[in-house]
């Protein structure tokens, strides 16, 4: 396996590590707010960060690659207002977006073809992340200052499962 890819691919399993800390983070942060059902949401969205790890992590051992972890930095404490908070989660899967693209044209440039094709699985699967977490800040922007429509929200959110994604 070219040593830039398998390098690259070991940057991307700390980089979806952090995002799992980061979305443990906000469900943190919403447990104190009294907002369970955001909570649900981001801890959902954690394991599924830590599940996009374990999918790089076994395509380097299936490939007779190291893989090479490395810390962890620490997320923020805070993340502000249910909005800022899932506009911040927003901003992040549009950098892990960049990320993924940007390993993609590394695998391309050397041929590697079997990374190309893991590959292709993130590219789908960021779309839909862009997707779910951009609904969940227009929903959020059209309660406002609602109280009545951040518990529906809160209420709904807390729905989320498996299928779900």
């Amino acid at each position: 396996m070219n040593e830039r890819v398998q390098a690259a691919i070991n940057d991307q399993i700390n980089a979806e590590l952090y995002s799992a800390y980061i979305y443990l983070a906000m469900a943190a942060q919403f447990e104190a707010m009294n907002l369970q059902g955001f909570a649900h949401w981001m801890r959902h969205q954690a394991e599924e960060e830590r599940e996009h790890a374990m999918r790089l992590f076994n395509h380097l051992v299936r490939r007779g690659a190291r893989v090479v972890l490395k810390g962890i930095a620490e997320p923020p404490l805070e993340f502000g207002t249910p909005l800022e908070t899932f506009q911040k989660a927003l901003a992040h899967e549009q950098h892990i977006t960049k990320r993924i693209h940007d390993l993609y044209a590394l695998a391309q440039e050397v041929g590697d073809y079997p990374a190309q094709l893991e590959l292709h699985w993130f590219i789908d699967e960021q779309v839909e992340e862009e997707e779910n977490t951009g609904r969940v800040v227009e929903l959020l922007k059209l309660a406002g200052d609602n109280a009545g429509a951040l518990l529906l929200l809160d209420r709904e959110l807390a729905k989320r499962s498996d299928e779900d994604h």
